[in-house]
């Protein structure tokens, strides 16, 4: 701590003026006779450290020291004389200034004129050199200027932006003439970047611990209408209770089991006795098309079975956004023209119920995509009225769609289990060489090498069977069994390129993290102590956190010390475009997860995530080469951070400290924890503030 600066040596009496006049005199008594014990010369080396530029007066302009008019002495250092000294004074600097100016020029010119015309050279690259220094510095200190502009301005964003979602804005792609279903399509740009913070609406509310908030949501909290719960489909509709101010979902209560009924009759179609046995037939993990608010999802969620629901973006009435308020795996994603950001054979099985697709448009390339993040042996299953009515299927265009689709999933080599009322479920084989009997010219290809990548990031759709080249084609039979997935074996490992030492050093380095997050974090979040001051202590598994959104999820371990620890909750693992791809190892544990660039917007809508964390992510975004600032991505986080929700970063101490600063621009409350005392690692742990819009 600095100490308090002390002004002066002492303090001024006004009655010691007396006291002053006598030290002054007796000071002048003592240089006077110290003066006259010293050599004849003494009395100019006093003038000159009493008055160092005495010698520069002319003798009109000293004192002669005698009696003036009014009988006192005159003062050698009274304001007319020195103000007098002091412009010529500073005359003769401004002289003195300029004769060395002119002599330094003289000796610039004289200099040039004598190197060499190779030195020349040397010195006007040099010279161009400097200048190109001086104006990338001046770049930079114009950046430097502008973000600490940037940081001061950073203000709340307008109601308009309530729910908000950057790279997808469908009138403004329809007005750069982007239509076709495109206009749905994420297209990313400088333009879509946020520079303000998402407040929430004017009545949020703090939605409600699990399992109570999978089935009661506020209305508040999401951007939908009476009207659009009423125009929603038949089955969503009866499992669906729009009240003034909050919507129930009857999944759970008695009397209503059309949700129930309906995961019974497609566990039979599979073979099953029920959709608890799912599991045991190799089923962990379900992609739901056009998902209509979780339903499926929330209901297979007891069973073990983790369904992550896609839509396209909706302004309003949104199913990603309602799913995600439910506490429900979710994201915004549209394949209409680009692949999903998911590796080859990602899932087990492909649900659309209602999905409004059109599988026989462009040629059956949309279905070519189904068959690609599907798994050998998974299963299509498809709700249609196009199946069952004949009333429906009497129209041409009707006939014309379904032959169509059951010819081209042939054509895929899949097989149809079973067709009841409107539903059908369809199996992709589990061998490779079923292509190779097929006749010629009837289907896709398969794609080769260099157009079959394992990972895509929004490439183009292809019009080829892919997933055929990879290791990792293995039938959902023959896999580990969930939950002893989630460790994977040797075998398994190696097809990924990990050794069981290293596997096993990274499950026991993220079983004592989460052990520490517990003690940092308890009692105010998780399922050991979940509550406010004041509260209740509810019993496990009713957690404040029920999503958990991993930026830079490696392995998936932290996934798996979650569920080792018995916490209830899911985790979005995202693998960053710029790190190592092991997206396929964790979608292969059992977990879902996605590819995306943290220099972009992530595809879900605000508010969505309880916990946000992130192990490296900052020196892989901004250690050596940074892609975009660092408050672009916190920015994001803030955005995707629901109220009261918690932040966990491991990194550097170097990075650890900017990014402390950057939370105070955001209202977060921030701390920062040693990891180690022998490591340079630190904890950042903040809580997004609840900050509500002042009511209009």
């Amino acid at each position: 701590m600095s100490r308090p600066l002390h002004r002066g040596g002492g303090r001024f009496s006004p009655n010691s003026h007396g006291i002053w006049d006598d030290d002054s005199q007796m000071k002048d008594k003592l240089e006077k006779e110290d003066v006259d014990r010293k050599s004849p010369n003494a009395d100019q080396t006093y003038l000159s450290i009493r008055q160092p530029f005495r010698f520069l007066l002319t003798d009109n302009s000293s004192s002669k020291h005698g009696l003036m008019e009014n009988g006192f002495v005159s003062d050698p250092f009274s304001p007319g004389v020195l103000r007098n000294r002091h412009k010529r004074t500073l005359l003769l600097l401004r002289l003195s200034l300029v004769v060395i100016v002119i002599l330094a020029l003289t000796g610039s010119f004289w200099w040039t004129i004598s190197i060499t015309t190779s030195s020349r050279g040397q010195v006007y690259r040099g010279y161009r050199r400097l200048q190109q220094q001086l104006v990338s510095d001046l770049v930079d200190v114009g950046k430097l200027s502008l973000g600490s502009t940037r940081l001061k301005d950073l203000e709340y964003c307008s109601p308009e932006s309530e729910n908000y979602v950057p790279c997808f804005n469908v009138s403004e792609n329809l007005a750069l003439g982007i239509s076709t279903g495109d206009e749905y399509d994420r297209h990313c740009g400088p333009s879509s970047r946020q520079s303000c913070l998402v407040l929430p609406p004017v009545n949020y509310k703090i939605p409600l611990r699990w399992p109570w908030g999978r089935d009661l949501i506020w209305v508040a909290n999401i951007n939908i209408t009476a009207q659009e719960v009423r125009s929603s489909g038949s089955l969503t509709k009866r499992m669906m209770m729009y009240d003034e101010d909050q919507i129930s979902f009857r999944s759970a209560s008695p009397g209503y089991d059309d949700m129930e009924d309906y995961a019974h009759q497609i566990a039979e179609m599979v073979g099953l006795r029920n959709e608890s046995n799912f599991i045991q037939s190799g089923v962990r993990t379900i992609l739901d098309i056009g998902c209509g608010y979780g339903n499926l999802g929330a209901h297979l969620f007891s069973y073990e079975l983790l369904t992550m629901c896609i839509a396209n973006y909706e302004a309003s009435g949104s199913q990603v956004q309602l799913t995600l308020e439910r506490g429900l795996p979710a994201m915004i994603s549209s394949f209409t023209s680009k692949q999903l950001p998911y590796p080859s054979l990602s899932f087990d099985m492909i649900h659309c119920a209602g999905c409004g697709i059109d599988w026989d448009q462009k040629d059956g390339i949309l279905l070519v995509e189904v068959d690609r993040v599907l798994r050998p042996g998974g299963y299509f299953v498809w709700t249609s009225q196009l199946t069952s009515s004949q009333q429906y299927l009497r129209k041409k265009e009707n006939q014309k769609e379904w032959n169509f689709v059951h010819g081209f999933a042939k054509n895929l080599c899949w097989d149809m289990l079973s067709q009841q009322v409107d539903t059908v479920v369809w199996k992709k084989t589990s061998k490779k060489n079923c292509y190779s009997t097929r006749k010629s010219g009837s289907g896709p290809s398969l794609c080769n090498r260099g157009r079959d990548v394992e990972s895509p990031y929004y490439r183009p759709l292809q019009g080829c069977i892919g997933g055929t080249q990879s290791r990792r084609w293995i039938p959902i039979a023959e896999r580990t069994k969930w939950p002893a997935r989630t460790r994977l074996n040797s075998n398994e490992l190696a097809i990924h390129g990990l050794n069981s030492d290293d596997f096993a050093e990274d499950t026991l380095n993220w079983n004592s993290a989460v052990r520490d997050y517990w003690s940092l974090l308890s009692p105010l979040i998780f399922s050991d102590h979940p509550k406010r001051p004041g509260d209740e202590d509810p019993s496990p598994p009713f957690n404040m956190v029920r999503n958990v959104l991993d930026m830079n999820a490696h392995f998936g371990g932290f996934n798996a010390a979650l569920l080792e620890a018995k916490k209830s909750v899911w985790v979005m693992n995202v693998i960053p475009t710029t790190g190592n791809n092991h997206l396929p190892l964790i979608l292969d544990r059992g977990f879902v997860g996605v590819l995306h660039d943290w220099c972009e917007a992530f595809p879900t809508y605000p508010r969505t995530y309880d916990l946000v964390h992130g192990d490296g992510l900052l020196s892989l975004e901004f250690g050596e080469k940074r892609r975009c600032e660092m408050l672009d991505v916190f920015i994001e986080m803030d955005r995707i951070l629901r109220p009261e929700g918690w932040v966990i970063l491991r990194d550097t101490a170097t990075l650890i400290e900017p990014a402390r600063t950057l939370t105070t621009l955001l209202k977060w409350d921030a701390r920062v924890v040693e990891v180690d005392n022998n490591s340079d690692e630190r904890l950042l742990i903040c809580q997004k503030a609840f900050v509500k819009r002042p009511a209009m």
